[in-house]
This record gives structure tokens, C-alpha cells and sequence, in this order.
């Protein structure tokens, strides 16, 4: 029988969950709730979750009906807390290829991770400890046998209440479930919890995609892409025929700091002279668009002209598919490709992606040396991961096509001693305030690295593409960043002028200058194709060469919202860029479901692996069994270029 001092007891852990995990809602996640129905929503959708859950453990007796129930407590406050210490600096939930992603990344997290939390958190767990306490002294002590009726009810409760949760969820928001562009509305409406078991059935169902594909369905994409090609200007194709190529991905690096002055003081003078110089291309209106995978997700865009995934990252969850990237396309061009990282090949699984990309060589930590020294946050600092790179960019045969992934300027920005000497901001936020100083000191490598490359002689026949790879400061520091930039941080701020990330393609020769274009990381690889003269009208990428008079200037978040010249759509509403005004949903409908096709189109090659269907003329694939980054007397060894080898890992 179910005594009924414990099913109070019961009722009372159902409540302390709901109440804390509604009260997360509220201090940490921004869900941006709208009207009455939206905040009920909040409110009662942890109840369902609670219920069901928690009342599985019902079905027990004895002990085992005490552990079970704490055990999913636990299990409960965990997800909850990963979600709330994910979301400080992502703004953004976990899903399940983040969690596969975190596996390939162990060990390398500790510092930014712990930057995160706060003695404080300890009340997300007040509940779980207070229950062990409560089963420990045996003061919830159930029978040892047991009833299906209370069970049962508590449970058909939960399903109720969430079936109520779920019909109110989809009159305020239609196919809710379809749309799953945007997490922040699932969890705004559904909770954490159901997210959660929502996600990991979209996962299994992404991963039944591929074996369901057929060369048919490349037909509608390969239509779609070929309909909206925008041909190269002449005036710039072929220009950087036969250079070298250099891809330097700034870590963190927004376009806000592009000639921003802290207390007199310019925080990247060096990129600030590339943007004024005439001789460099200076895009300030391209547009982050990256997901969960970050850093890996804009490397993606860059050598792909694909979006990410809109849950997980590609390079962990898709790294087995068939690409045609830029070192593929070269490599019938006589170029030699490789990449730079000062970090262990593993780290973001690059050493399984890289295969499929088909990079000729990656010279990962092993070639460096990773000394206390010369390491912060996520691997090599800057300064001697480019110098310690220039024998090995000497190394290679020419033309190569190159890439670089700086690492200093990471979440939580804090310098060593000794690093820097350039002040920080004098705000009440801790990561805001390191930000400025951080830049500043990446600024100082890549003018390092710009010299090194003119000593070198490599300067004057190699193309330099340097690019943001996602925003550094994440909107939970709003309120610090208002006091950076002036001005009062709106969705609509964020989203048109914050989530910007500079580009720079310097063309040696080639008149270049300031781009007001909008335009988004997917664009940069036809761009600098048609500079190589190659076209690609053959190949299946969804960008827009930048330079062509035909740029389409439509550019999609992976949430599915997007920023166009004249409005701009943030959590579907609609916004007039002159004014930042909120105007009429009307206005963006149409450019939002252009948005949402290009998303689509590029999903379905990804999900799908599509590429293995199509073979555009005169393209070799690659097969992933030609290449194994293992370092052999064939690269260059560490004792020639004066370095000690650190065999610390």
C-alpha cells in the first residue's frame, strides 16, 4: 500500500523540482516571454515533467522505490544545471550531438567551464540533497509492496498536464514541433525536460536520414542552387590565379572592435590599418552564422559553403559524409593544403573531418611546443603558434591553400602576466572587461605573422582571408556591453550589429577597401574561388560571391531568422533596419521563407549526405583512406625548427 505520509512526501520533491527548475527559467534563460500565455506556459510545463518522471519511481517498492526516485532527481537537476551553465555563455541549450561533441573535447573545457559557475548554484541541487537526507534517515520509507493505483493517477496527471501544456503551445505557436530551427522556443514552451527527449528523437531521426537518401534527392537542391548562382565580376575573377591561399580564423572576434578606442587607446590598431589601407577587402557586414559547433562550424562554412547543423556540430556528427571543400577543388589546381592548430588533432574530432575534407597535412600540438608557457585556455597562445608555424608554412609546396585557428582570444579572455599590457574595460563584468585586452593581444600575433610572412617572401604571392569565426561576448552580457558601445542592447541590436564578424581578404596587387555588403560566413568561399579563378556554378554550395553584382543579400541565422538591407527578423519578429523599429510581420514573411528554403536546401545535402550522389565535372573525390595525420619523417621535425617537444598531454 502507499502510505500516505509518503505520498505527501512524494508531492512535496514534485513541487520542489517544478518551482526550482520554473525559477532557472526565470534568472537564468532569456526566452523572451511575449504575452499571458506564454508565461502560464513557463510555468507549468516542469509540473508534467515532474510528475511523469518522478512517478515512474512509483512503480517500485521498498529501497529500491527510494533509490530510484532520488537517482532521477539527480538525473533531472543535472540536465537542468548542464543546461543553465551551457546557456552563461552560449545562450543556447544542449543537445545530444553536444554532448558526443564535450566527449571528443575532454579535458580541454576545465577553465572556460568553470568561469561559468558559481558557489551559488549549489540551490539547483538543494532539493536532491535534501531528499538524500529524507531517504538516508528513512523518513520517506515506502512499502514493500506496492500500489499501481497512485502510480498510475500521478503519471496519467503528468501526461495530462503536459497534453494540455502541448495544445495551448501550438495555438500560440503553430506546428511548434516541425519548426525546431530554434531551440529557445521548444524549451520556452515545452521545458528542458521535454527538449531534452524531443532532441534525442530528432537525433535518431537525423541519423535514419542518410540510409533513406537516394540520388533523387539531389535533383530539387542541385535545381534550387544552380537557379540562384550569382556569377563572379570580372572584373576581380581569376585575379589571385595560381597564389598561395591563408585562412586565419579569429577566435571570438566581433566587428565591433574594428576601430573602437578603449579609454583613447585603439584595441586592434594593426587590423584597423588592413581596413583603411585600400589595398585589403574590409567586409563589416558579414554575419555570424554559426551554431553549436562554433569554431568547427565556421572552419565548415569557410571550406564548404554549407550551414552547420542546427543541432550538434558536423564536425562531430557528420564527419564521415562526402564533401567537395576548397582543398578538394585546389588539389586538381596542383595546390598542396594543410592546416594549423595548436591544439591535439582530436579536439573537435578534426582529425576524422579533416579526412573528409581532404587537407594533405595537419600539423596539430605534436609539432609545437606546448609548454605552460606558451599554452592558455583551449591550446597555443597566438604569438608563438604563429611563429612556431612559419617553418612549417615554409615547408610546403607552392601553391598551398592554408588555414589557421588562433586560439588566445577565448572565453574567459584572461591574459597571463607578462602578455599583455593593454588595459581592460572598467566594467562590473569580469569577461567584458579581459575581452579588450585579449583582442588587443591577438592583434599583436597577426601583425607578427603578417611581418614573418613579408620576411618570408611569401607575402607577395598569398592571398590572407581572415575572418571572425563566431561572437566572443554572448548577449548574457548585455547590460556591460550598453556601456561598451553607448547604447541599449535590443533583440534587434544583437542580432543586426553584435552578431557581426569581420572579414578581411587581402589580394596581393588588387585594389580592395571597404564592403558594406551584407553578407554571411557561407559566402566567402565562392568569393575567393572566383579570385582564383575557378568558377563555381558546378559546385553544390549555398553562398553568394560577396563581389558579384548578383550578391544575394538575404543572409539566414541557423535559428531560420535572418538580416537583409532592409528589415531584419529576430525570434519572428519583424524589424526595419533604418529605425530599428518593430513593424509588420508582413514585411519579412517572404524574406523569411527564402531564409528558411536556403536552410532547408543546404540541411537536406548535409543530413542526407548528398554529395556522394553528385560528382560536378572534372572533380576527383577524396577518399578519407589516402589521409592519416600521423607525424613522420615526412614533416618537419621539431629538433629542425629549435624546438623541445613537450610530450605532456
Amino acid at each position: 500500500m502507499f502510505k500516505e505520509k509518503n505520498l505527501k512526501i512524494f508531492l512535496l520533491f514534485v513541487v520542489l523540482l517544478w518551482i526550482k527548475t520554473y525559477a532557472a527559467y526565470r534568472i537564468e534563460f532569456s526566452l523572451g516571454i511575449d504575452n499571458k500565455l506564454q508565461e502560464f506556459l513557463l510555468f507549468i510545463n516542469p509540473l508534467s515533467s515532474a510528475l511523469v518522471f518522478l512517478g515512474v519511481a512509483l512503480f517500485f517498492k521498498g529501497r529500491l522505490q527510494s533509490v530510484l526516485l532520488l537517482v532521477i532527481n539527480f538525473i533531472m537537476s543535472f540536465v537542468l544545471y548542464a543546461n543553465i551553465v551551457y546557456y552563461r555563455f552560449f545562450s543556447d541549450f544542449i543537445t545530444v550531438p553536444v554532448v558526443m561533441s564535450t566527449k571528443s573535447n575532454a579535458g580541454q573545457l576545465g577553465e572556460s567551464t568553470l568561469a561559468l559557475m558559481s558557489p551559488f548554484d549549489i540551490f539547483y541541487f538543494i532539493d536532491t540533497i535534501l531528499l538524500l537526507i529524507f531517504v538516508i534517515k528513512k523518513w520517506y520509507n515506502p512499502s514493500k509492496t506496492v500500489s499501481r493505483k497512485p502510480a498510475t493517477f500521478i503519471i496519467a496527471a503528468g501526461v495530462l498536464t503536459f497534453m494540455i501544456n502541448l495544445g495551448l503551445a501550438e495555438i500560440d505557436r503553430p506546428q511548434l514541433l516541425s519548426r525546431s530551427f530554434d531551440r529557445n522556443y521548444l524549451v520556452k514552451y515545452l521545458g528542458t525536460y521535454n527538449f531534452t527527449i524531443y532532441d534525442t528523437i530528432q537525433n535518431a531521426k537525423s541519423a535514419s536520414q542518410r540510409a533513406l537518401a537516394d540520388s533523387n534527392d539531389i535533383t530539387e537542391v542541385e535545381n534550387y542552387i544552380k537557379a540562384n548562382y550569382a556569377a563572379p565580376d570580372p572584373k576581380y575573377f581569376g585575379k589571385a590565379e595560381g597564389k598561395n591561399v591563408i585562412f586565419i580564423s579569429m577566435e571570438s572576434f566581433q566587428t565591433f572592435l574594428i576601430d573602437y578606442q578603449l579609454n583613447g587607446q585603439e584595441v586592434t590598431p594593426f587590423l584597423n590599418s588592413l581596413a583603411h589601407d585600400g589595398k585589403t577587402f574590409y567586409f563589416d557586414n558579414i554575419i555570424n552564422q554559426t551554431g553549436q559547433g562554433k569554431t568547427s562550424d565556421a572552419e565548415f562554412m569557410m571550406d564548404n559553403s554549407l550551414y552547420p547543423m542546427s543541432q550538434g556540430a558536423v564536425f562531430v556528427n557528420k564527419a564521415q559524409n562526402t564533401y567537395q571543400a576548397t582543398p578538394a577543388i585546389l588539389k586538381t589546381h596542383g595546390y598542396t593544403s594543410a592546416a594549423f592548430h595548436g591544439n591535439y588533432k582530436t579536439f573537435w574530432n578534426r582529425n576524422e573531418m579533416y579526412r573528409s575534407i581532404g587537407y594533405d597535412k595537419f600539423f596539430d600540438a605534436e609539432y609545437y611546443n606546448m609548454s605552460e608557457e606558451n599554452t592558455k585556455n583551449y591550446g597555443m597562445k597566438d604569438k608563438p603558434f604563429f611563429e612556431e608555424s612559419m617553418p612549417l608554412l615554409e615547408s610546403l609546396p607552392q601553391p598551398f591553400y592554408t588555414k589557421f585557428i588562433s586560439l588566445s582570444n577565448h572565453h574567459p579572455f584572461g591574459m597571463d602576466e607578462g602578455d599583455s599590457d593593454f588595459p581592460i574595460a572598467e566594467t562590473d563584468d569580469k569577461v567584458v572587461n579581459q575581452y579588450f585586452q585579449s583582442a588587443n593581444y591577438m592583434d599583436q600575433a597577426l601583425e607578427q605573422f603578417f611581418n614573418d610572412l613579408k620576411e618570408s617572401g611569401l607575402y607577395d604571392n598569398t592571398v590572407v582571408v581572415m575572418y571572425g569565426d563566431h561572437y566572443g561576448i554572448s548577449e548574457n552580457h548585455n547590460e556591460a556591453m550598453a556601456e561598451i558601445i553607448g547604447k541599449e542592447i535590443t533583440p534587434f541590436e544583437y542580432a543586426r550589429n553584435l552578431q557581426r564578424v569581420p572579414v578581411f581578404i587581402h589580394v596581393p596587387g588588387v585594389e580592395g577597401g571597404v564592403q558594406h555588403q551584407i553578407g554571411g560566413q557561407v559566402d566567402v568561399r565562392p568569393t575567393l574561388l572566383h579570385l582564383l579563378g575557378i568558377d563555381t556554378k558546378d559546385y553544390l554550395e549555398i553562398g553568394s560571391d560577396l563581389l558579384s553584382k548578383n550578391h544575394r543579400e538575404v543572409v539566414p541565422f541557423r535559428n531560420g531568422d535572418f538580416v537583409s538591407p532592409k528589415f531584419t527578423q529576430v525570434d519572428d519578429k519583424c524589424y526595419l533596419n533604418e529605425t530599428g523599429e518593430e513593424v509588420d510581420g508582413a514585411s519579412c514573411a517572404p524574406l523569411s521563407e527564402k531564409a528558411k528554403l536556403e536552410l532547408q536546401m543546404s540541411d537536406n545535402i548535409v543530413y542526407k549526405d548528398l554529395l556522394r550522389f553528385y560528382k560536378p565535372e572534372g572533380f576527383v573525390p577524396i577518399n578519407r583512406d589516402d589521409y592519416q595525420y600521423v607525424k613522420n619523417e615526412v614533416d618537419v621535425p621539431i629538433k629542425e625548427i629549435g624546438i623541445e617537444q613537450d610530450t605532456h598531454e
